[in-house]
């Protein structure tokens, strides 16, 4: 039986009811009510690229239902430094306590101890020393001990739909998708609100690109097994160029008769160019020598051909140092001069 249609009345009280609602609710509550909006009609554009990409039905469907905006997230983004106005360089010294301090060099040194055996075979394999990819294990999640609690999808989808590096997370949000279809649990993918996860702190993208399934148990599982995080990130290491037997930098004593104004370099980064404009021109260890430059340690450790660029994080009369092409693979995991300097000072320590 057909329904008579509502009476006029009716249809003018659920009007004035919506409209009541509506203003109750707020500008800021209908701000929200239409950022969702927008987001949910977004995931459908993300869903659509998945799907033109290969992904499953299934995994987009399981993934994507019930994702809301995550105005947490955004927050945090636009809250990092580089965000907003330069404030200047920052001091070195500070930074290095924070992050080559003693329980991060105890607990490697006690990992190195520990897993001996797969370390070397690690080493051998991807031709990356065990303490460089130990002190990124450290440095990245302190060995594991946080990874971070934010949920992958909802994130990358959240900083996608933002807009500022569009691209980049849309990637990351296909990319997590595949990490699905590829049998890795939706419950593991859990991680830092910009969308690094596990031991190492991958992207989605690096983990389809370079995470190892070390152990044989069939899955890359860089969250709970210390094979597999080991040997994801030598491979990381292999990949991005890392040259075997040569150290990644050491500290140095620069005379005091040293002009400086002669060692810039004229070559402009296409990558971090402000993280490379605080390095010199390029010369061999030889030439440095000639230049006065000696090394703290009492010798030597990379031979008169070796190429190296020229830091001084805190400035003339501080400690400065000689830095390789491996510096720069270090680099290519975290582009920042602080990052990479305390990477490989950790690695020393954790190697002595």
């Amino acid at each position: 039986m057909r329904q008579s249609p509502r009476p006029l009345w009716r249809k003018a009280t659920i009007a004035l009811a919506s409209l009541a609602c509506i203003t109750l609710a707020g500008p800021s509550a209908q701000a929200q009510s239409a950022e969702d909006a927008g987001f949910q009609g977004y995931l459908q554009l993300l869903a659509a690229r998945a799907r033109a990409a290969g992904v499953r039905e299934q995994t987009i469907a399981r993934v994507t239902s019930g994702l809301t905006f995550n105005p947490r997230v955004i927050a945090l983004d636009r809250s990092q430094p580089g965000a907003g106005p330069s404030s200047g360089t920052p001091a070195f010294e500070p930074y290095r306590r924070r992050h080559v301090d003693a329980g991060r060099i105890a607990r490697g040194r006690r990992i190195y101890a520990e897993s001996a055996d797969l370390v070397s075979r690690v080493s051998q394999r991807y031709g990356v020393p065990g303490q460089i990819v130990l002190a990124i294990w450290g440095h990245e999640s302190n060995y594991g001990s946080y990874t971070g609690d934010f949920d992958l999808p909802r994130s990358l989808a959240t900083l996608a739909y933002e807009g500022r590096r569009r691209e980049l997370f849309a990637e990351e949000f296909v990319a997590v998708l595949k990490m699905v279809d590829r049998g890795v649990p939706r419950e593991q993918l859990v991680g830092s609100w910009a969308g690094a996860f596990g031991n190492p702190q991958f992207l989605p993208s690096v983990y389809l690109r370079v995470a190892q399934d070390a152990d044989g148990n069939g899955i890359a599982d860089i969250w709970n097994s210390r094979a597999d995080t080991i040997a994801s990130i030598a491979n990381y290491f292999r990949d991005a160029g890392w040259r075997t037997g040569q150290p990644w930098g050491f500290a140095v004593n620069a005379p005091a008769s040293l002009d400086r104004s002669a060692l810039g370099s004229s070559l402009v980064s296409p990558r971090c160019p402000q993280v490379f404009a605080r390095h010199s021109r390029w010369r061999t260890v030889r030439e440095w020598r000639a230049l006065g430059l000696a090394p703290q340690s009492g010798y030597w450790p990379a031979g008169d051909d070796t190429l190296a660029t020229f830091l001084e994080p805190d400035g003339p009369g501080r400690t400065a140092y000689l830095l390789t092409g491996n510096y720069r693979v270090i680099l290519d995991y975290n582009c920042s001069n602080f990052y990479a300097l305390s990477v490989g000072l950790l690695a020393d320590e954790i190697s002595r």
